[in-house]
């Protein structure tokens, strides 16, 4: 299994102004590398850890108990936060990360089916529990068109005609690596010779739609923005162009006045009368270091709001 580096870490821990007397969440425990951090600043305050996967959290558990006890890890998914903290009898918080990178143990489980790297079954389960939609069922039963538009929306694949076009053709497909052959044999030779896997982004595009990513990062960020206390923060760490998109329209909506979109070209600011202030207008982006010691976090962005 290959060393977790948690992206980001310094930038993320800074920019959430830890109080240790403050009330925090990691809404992606994964494999507790931000959690660490935050509970090594508290001493009085209280951390509560998020994630809907068994090994993550009996790991999780085992790591945060070695720096403290101010934690507890609330096992389910981040769309139902305020219920979850609600239930712990806490309302308002100092602040909340989201590191919506895939660290979870879950996917080096060859099982699991989220890897094109191990051959397993078509799962791709966050939670195998509550979730009956599988990426078996989506390859196996949706039409082309759908599979298309999956692709197409989720994955950003050019060549999703082609390849949802060669799924069909290929029925039944049950495991990863027969998925990884339809998919080869769907793309142009000069794209196979290209150094990133022909299947990351189907992989990519098919987990999203399986656990339902984006409604539940909307749905997510909505619901932390109402539990922040005056001056306590959001910070989101983003990897690609949809989690983006997510963040940056829920930010907006929490920031910008009317008035400011229609006179943007002013020469100087317009005070927002909203409750929420971004910290910075544009994503912050890993230092060159961290990029060259941590190739997984070239596509990172950290994005801050703040309760005003």
């Amino acid at each position: 299994m290959e060393k977790h580096i948690p992206v980001l870490l310094k930038e993320s821990i800074e920019y959430l102004n830890i109080k240790e007397n403050g009330i925090y969440v990691d809404c992606t425990l994964g494999r507790a590398g931000h959690s660490s951090e935050i509970l090594k600043k508290l001493k009085d305050g209280k951390l509560f850890s998020i994630d809907q996967d068994e090994t993550a959290i009996l790991e999780g558990t085992e790591k945060l108990t070695k720096i403290s006890n101010n934690f507890k890890i609330l096992e389910g998914n981040f769309v139902n936060i305020s219920a979850m903290l609600a239930m712990k009898g806490i309302f308002e918080v100092d602040g909340i990360l989201y590191d919506l990178g895939v660290s979870s143990p879950q996917f080096d489980v060859a099982e699991r089916g989220f890897s094109y790297r191990f051959d397993g079954p078509l799962d791709m389960r966050m939670d195998r529990a509550n979730n009956s939609l599988t990426a078996h069922k989506i390859v196996n039963e949706y039409t082309q068109e759908e599979l298309e538009q999956i692709l197409w929306n989720y994955g950003d694949e050019k060549f999703a005609r082609s390849i949802a076009k060669n799924i069909i053709l290929s029925r039944p497909i049950n495991t990863t690596f027969e998925l990884v052959s339809v998919i080869k044999k769907s793309l142009p030779a000069k794209i196979l010779k290209q150094q990133k896997h022909p299947a990351k982004k189907t992989f990519q595009a098919l987990r999203i739609r399986v656990n339902n990513e984006m409604e539940t990062l909307e749905s997510s960020l909505e619901q932390s923005l109402n539990l922040l206390k005056p001056k306590g923060r959001v910070v989101v760490i983003t990897f690609h162009s949809l989690e983006e998109k997510v963040v940056k329209n829920i930010f907006k909506k929490y920031t910008l006045d009317e008035q400011q979109f229609y006179l943007s070209n002013l020469p100087y600011e317009i005070e927002s009368s909203k409750d929420f202030k971004l910290l910075f207008k544009k994503p912050l982006k890993p230092t060159n270091t961290e990029v060259e010691n941590n190739n997984r976090s070239h596509s990172a962005k950290l994005w801050v709001i703040e309760k005003k």
